[in-house]
């Protein structure tokens, strides 16, 4: 829908003579997927002039007169068939009535080109080569944006004004394996930013802070790389016990272990000799010389190459422990039983670094307690010691391992845990047997429907049908009854609790042992509810602080539905913010404004016992 507007305020010929031209486009369009399995187009404009909803005739009457923001977007997606590449572009426009500022991206253009193998065999004959397993994509992006005024927008310059700039990406990787057992995956990753402007900066005396003071046009581009490699295997170990510990039963323990190792590299792209950039020297006011670094292609779209070299050496080990037991009740004769499910140790080293080249030891623990409940911990062991300054009070890291000091590889950083469960109506049932209510009801239902088709038999068929209409109906309006007609009362409950601990250092410091106490929270919040009736339900939610031992918040609510009325009661009975809320109200919600309340504040320091 097109809509154009001429607002005319005033006497011509008089100062107060005013005229604007105003025009609003709303359009929505989404293509079915079966109408071209190869091109997807989608529509969702909203676009007016910022006045427009001001000046149109009865403009205080429509809603949209007081909306500040509008969006608009318009997408389409090519793909072409049997070929890996596909297009996708999209327009956006963003307004503000407020200050008639509008943001456009036009295009915003994304080239992808799926994984492929360039150097593959179309007619493959003998064994798979080594470089047929080399694979590579590509990602391309190219935008197109500004941010200005309505009245600005088509008085813009592409190069000057718009923002404008395009991303190349092309990962290339291959996995090969040696000696059968060695698994040796390569990488290499190319991206490459294409720039129309660039902005040199300078130290401001005034702003006491770097300020652009020159900009330049025309085409420029920067680029980055880095390289790494990985190698990893897996090595199985199997242990039967012996018969005094159990072996007759147990018929295996096998321990599967995964180590691996990668080495990445990457080049400092802050360095003078690739321009990506450059260096300032300033006096400051105590006449201090300050150097500076900055990117000239810095807030730009995409974002310049990053400063600094990096070359890592990472290691990873992982750990499974099964135990494989006879049983009776497995149809294969044999039962799997996980003793650790996955412990796993992380940690790296920097070779570029100048110090602290070792980073903390990751561990991770996973157990599987009970079919239902697994244990997770995750903890961080500091690798380095430390020192205390006695002059400031506080401790500081210095460059030396554990180990080297006598320590030990870590000591516990940080860790924690996390359990929660629920109880209901069928948890006991599950445990202790019992059956299921939905199995119970529906052999319930199937044994009055057979009562009622016997006294159908015996009675007639009227009377048959009569007494099941009857109870029949029943069942329908109030609730569930049995064959005999008494109702079947059910009371659905559920209980839940969550319990979270964590141990790590806190901001106490031993000097004499020079490390840091350790510090243990823990915390516990559990909440229920009740429905002892159709319309009557109970809720709560609670807290506990262990520091405290006591309960430190609580909120209930009390619910009752009167049919045509709902009546909800919410209180907090302990605790600093003691309140309650009373509301009465209307069920239907074209009268939600007809309602009762009554509440209280935490303020006025209610005092109930």
């Amino acid at each position: 829908m097109a809509s154009y507007l001429v607002s005319k305020y005033g006497d011509k010929g008089l100062p107060d003579y005013s005229k604007s031209k105003d025009f609003k486009i709303t359009w929505t369009h989404s293509q079915d997927a079966k109408a071209n399995p190869y091109r997807s187009f989608s529509a969702s404009v909203n676009f007016s002039t910022s006045s427009y909803d001001r000046n149109q005739m009865m403009g205080l009457y429509n809603p949209n007169a007081t909306s500040n923001t509008k969006s608009s977007s318009v997408n389409i997606t090519q793909r072409f068939p049997n070929n890996p590449l596909s297009i996708s572009a999209t327009m956006s426009i963003n307004q503000t009535s407020r200050d008639s500022s509008i943001s456009v991206t036009l295009p915003d253009v994304t080239f992808t080109l799926s994984r492929i193998y360039p150097f593959k065999r179309k007619h493959a004959v003998g064994k798979e080569r080594w470089y047929e397993k080399i694979s590579m994509s590509y990602t391309g992006y190219l935008r197109n944006s500004i941010n200005t005024k309505e009245n600005l927008l088509f008085k813009s310059n592409l190069i000057r004004d718009w923002n404008n700039a395009m991303q190349h990406k092309i990962p290339v990787s291959a996995t090969f394996t040696l000696f059968k057992y060695l698994n040796i995956s390569p990488s290499f990753n190319y991206s490459e930013n294409w720039y129309t402007h660039k902005v040199e900066q300078a130290y401001d005396m005034q702003k006491k802070a770097m300020a652009p003071v020159d900009t330049t046009y025309g085409f420029y581009r920067t680029y980055e790389y880095d390289a790494s490699i990985s190698a990893s295997t897996t090595l199985y170990g199997f242990f039967k016990p012996l018969p005094f510990f159990g072996g007759k039963k147990i018929e295996m323990i096998r321990h599967r272990f995964e180590p691996s190792i990668s080495l990445s590299a990457r080049p400092d792209f802050g360095d003078s000799k690739f321009g990506f950039w450059q260096d300032y020297v300033y006096t400051n006011a105590q006449g201090e010389d300050v150097h500076v670094q900055y990117s000239p292609f810095a807030n730009q779209i995409f974002s310049p190459p990053s400063s600094g070299k990096s070359g890592s050496v990472n290691f990873s080990i992982n750990n499974n422990l099964e135990m494989k037991v006879r049983s009776d009740k497995d149809s294969t004769g044999f039962k799997k039983i996980s003793l650790i499910d996955k412990l796993s140790l992380g940690m790296s080293y920097n070779m570029v670094a100048d110090s602290f080249k070792w980073s903390d030891l990751s561990v991770g623990l996973r157990l599987k307690l009970s079919k239902n409940y697994t244990l997770n911990l995750n903890g961080t062991f500091d690798t380095y010691t430390y020192k205390y300054n006695e002059q400031t009070g506080r401790a500081y890291k210095v460059d030396i391992p554990r180990w080297q000091a006598g320590k030990g590889i870590g000591r516990l950083k940080q860790t924690g845990t996390s359990f929660s469960y629920t109880f209901n109506n069928d948890t006991f049932k599950k445990w202790f047997g019992g059956g299921d209510d939905s199995k119970k009801k529906g052999e319930g239902d199937a044994a009055g429907a057979e009562s009622n088709a016997d006294n159908a038999d015996m009675n007639g068929p009227e009377d048959g049908e009569k007494k099941s209409s009857r109870l029949l109906g029943k069942k329908k309006e109030d609730g569930e009854y049995d064959a005999d007609g008494y109702y079947m009362a059910k009371v659905p409950w559920s209980l839940s609790f969550n319990y979270s601990m964590s141990l790590g250092y806190s901001n106490e410091f031993d000097p004499k042992k020079m490390e840091y106490k350790y510090a243990l929270t823990h915390a516990l919040s559990f909440n229920g509810n009740i429905q002892p009736t159709k319309n009557w339900s109970f809720n709560f939610n609670a807290t506990y602080d262990f520091d405290t031992h006591k309960v430190s918040y609580m909120t209930c609510n009390i619910t009752r539905n009167m049919h045509c009325f709902q009546m909800t009661a919410s209180f907090i009975p302990i605790g600093p913010y003691k309140s309650y809320t009373f509301s009465v109200a209307v069920s239907s919600s074209l009268l939600k404004d007809l309602k009762y309340n009554q509440s209280s504040s935490y303020r006025e320091g209610q005092q109930w016992y």
